[in-house]
């Protein structure tokens, strides 16, 4: 029964030594705001970035299925 009663306080003990930063949280508005120009060129290229493989593993999902069967 004491074993149980010290295997949370093993756990416990490590988590203690942990300091955790602060965020930097500001309710101001931003000194300089993004253009739309900024905006749109930001979200093509994230889009870019998450349709390309994608675009690319489906254009290509026949050679795929019929590769190399050793």
């Amino acid at each position: 029964m004491l074993k149980l009663a010290l295997a949370p306080r093993l756990l416990q003990t490590p988590l203690r030594g942990w300091v955790v930063p602060r965020a930097h949280v500001s309710a101001k508005p931003a000194r300089t705001p993004t253009s739309p120009m900024e905006q749109a060129i930001g979200l093509s290229v994230m889009f870019l970035s998450f349709l390309t493989p994608a675009g690319w593993v489906l254009f290509h999902l026949e050679s795929y299925k019929t590769g190399s069967t050793k």
